[in-house]
Parts: structure tokens; C-alpha cells; sequence
């Protein structure tokens, strides 16, 4: 009963423990404890060991069991409670620990301003799934998007309010998406998202949904600003097995494509005749378009 108790998520974090005990004693328990805990990576518990024996075998059997402190019998109550004031100040500093070290992954794994998965993460995730989506013969749908215009609202109104723009477009991208699916800032104004296991004749619609929830007006510090974004889209399984680097660029070259027919639409990545390449014209024309 106390290994159940004391390996729970939720359980309690400082433990005084008998030595003697019924079925399992106070060193058995720290074991367990103690080897539940590293399996499951749950929050560290302090424990002490209360008990009448003495000798220095003892102690030493007791500490290696995975207790933190030992404490024989009779006890002197300040001394157990001075004791258990030190274990909370240790499971205090351990909490301090986790929490900076969590602050710190997030830093390396997030966009510093949208707070949505950063370049190297998002690529990450893209490589995977199209690895996965290729062994389990499904389909992942790449969006590479990008605000349109997005210069002029910062010249316009300056780059706090820029960055307020693309703080909303994440919230809107990730308010669209599965939570399965994921969202990342690409760089600059663009923004990638994958869309695992999406079935291919509803990947238009899917698109669409997501360029119409992010043309709406977003309130700003410099009042309402009608903001929208051009798409380019991609079907894995129209290309094979290919590098995801060369996939980005057949992606962003249907971005391109998108700038140029006018802005605030989704074009589609497809291969030539060859299977391979958009035709290089299309991409110039949008390239200058851009």
C-alpha cells in the first residue's frame, strides 16, 4: 500500500517510513519507490527512515535502499521535525530545477514570439511524419504559408504591432488544426504546418478552412487590420520518396505560384510529366511576383 501511495502522480512527496513493516519493510518500499519513480519519471519523494536499529550495517543498508535520511528510535521530535524541514527545502530546490529545466526545453524547442514549435523542430516533425505517413501508406498534407503584404503593416505601423499580427495568425493556425497535427513558424511571416494521415480529397477543403480562419480582421493596438496569407500545398504521396528539403521546395515554390495569381489562395504542389519538378516558369513568374 505505501509503494501504491507513494508512486502516484499525485501522491505525496515526503514520506516518513518504519523500517518494520508487514509484507514489505521500509528499505523494500524505498526500492520500489525508487525504481517506479525513475521508470515513470515522476516527481522526486523524500524519505526517511524510522527504526530501532542501530548499528552502522544498518544504516548504511537502510541509505543504499534509497531512503534520503535515517532516524532511530527513540527520536527526539525537534530533530525529526528540523529533519523534515530539510526534505522540503530539498524537494523545494528539486521543483526549482524541473521548472528551469522545462523553461529551458521550451526555449529550445519553441518560437521565441508565437510561443508555436520553432524551424528546427517543425522540420524535425515534418521529416518523421512523412517517414511514417511512407511505411503506413497514408498521406501527410504540407502548408507552407506566408502573410501576405506582411512589410507594410510593419512599415505602416510599426513592428509591435507586426508581431501582434503573427501572435494571432499562430493562435488561428492552431486553433485549426488536429491535435495531432502540427504548427510551427517557418521564419519571417511564414509558417508550416503538417497534417498527418489527411485524406487527399479533402485536403483542398482543409486549406481553405485554414486561409479563411486567418483573413478575418485581427484587433491590434493600431485598431482592426484585414490580414490574409497565401498558401502553397502538398500531397506527399504525389511525390514519392524524395528529401524533405527537396519537398519544402516544391511546397514553396506552389507558395510562389500562389503570390503571384494575386495573393489570399492555395495552390497546388504538382510534379511535371518528368514527376519531379514544377515547371521553371511557373516558379520565375511567382518569384517576381513575390
Amino acid at each position: 500500500m505505501a509503494v501504491e501511495q507513494l508512486s502516484r502522480l499525485d501522491g505525496p512527496r515526503l514520506a516518513l517510513l518504519d523500517w518494520v513493516m508487514p509484507e514489505l519493510d521500509g528499505p523494500g518500499v524505498c526500492r520500489e519507490v525508487r525504481k517506479l519513480r525513475e521508470k515513470q519519471e515522476r516527481p522526486y519523494v523524500f524519505m526517511v527512515l524510522l527504526t530501532s536499529k542501530e548499528s552502522k550495517e544498518d544504516i548504511v543498508t537502510g541509505l543504499e535502499s534509497g531512503s534520503d535520511d535515517y532516524l532511530t528510535k527513540p527520536f527526539n521530535v525537534e530533530e525529526l521535525k528540523a529533519r523534515l524541514r530539510t526534505g522540503e527545502r530539498i524537494l523545494h530546490l528539486e521543483d526549482r530545477l524541473v521548472e528551469a529545466r522545462e523553461q529551458m526545453r521550451f526555449k529550445a524547442t519553441h518560437d521565441a514570439l508565437t510561443s508555436i514549435w520553432n524551424r528546427s523542430v517543425i522540420m524535425d516533425l515534418l521529416g518523421r511524419e512523412l517517414s511514417r505517413s511512407r511505411r503506413e501508406a497514408n498521406c501527410t498534407v504540407v502548408l507552407l504559408g506566408d502573410v501576405d503584404h506582411f512589410k507594410s503593416i510593419n512599415d505602416t505601423h510599426g513592428h509591435p504591432v507586426g508581431d501582434e499580427v503573427l501572435r494571432e495568425i499562430a493562435s488561428r493556425l492552431l486553433s485549426c488544426i488536429r491535435s495531432y497535427d502540427f504548427v510551427g513558424r517557418y521564419g519571417g511571416e511564414e509558417f508550416l504546418l503538417i497534417l498527418n494521415n489527411c485524406k487527399p480529397q479533402f485536403a483542398d477543403a482543409r486549406a481553405e478552412e485554414i486561409r479563411k480562419a486567418v483573413s478575418s480582421p485581427i484587433q491590434t493596438t493600431s485598431g482592426s487590420l484585414q490580414v490574409t496569407m497565401s498558401f502553397g500545398l502538398l500531397l506527399s504521396e504525389d511525390w514519392g520518396v524524395l528529401p524533405v528539403e527537396e519537398l519544402l521546395h516544391e511546397v514553396d515554390a506552389a507558395l510562389y505560384s500562389a503570390k503571384a495569381a494575386g495573393r489570399d489562395c492555395v495552390r497546388l504542389a504538382k510534379p511535371d510529366l518528368s514527376g519531379r519538378n514544377i515547371s521553371v516558369a511557373v516558379r520565375e513568374t511567382a518569384n517576381r511576383a513575390r
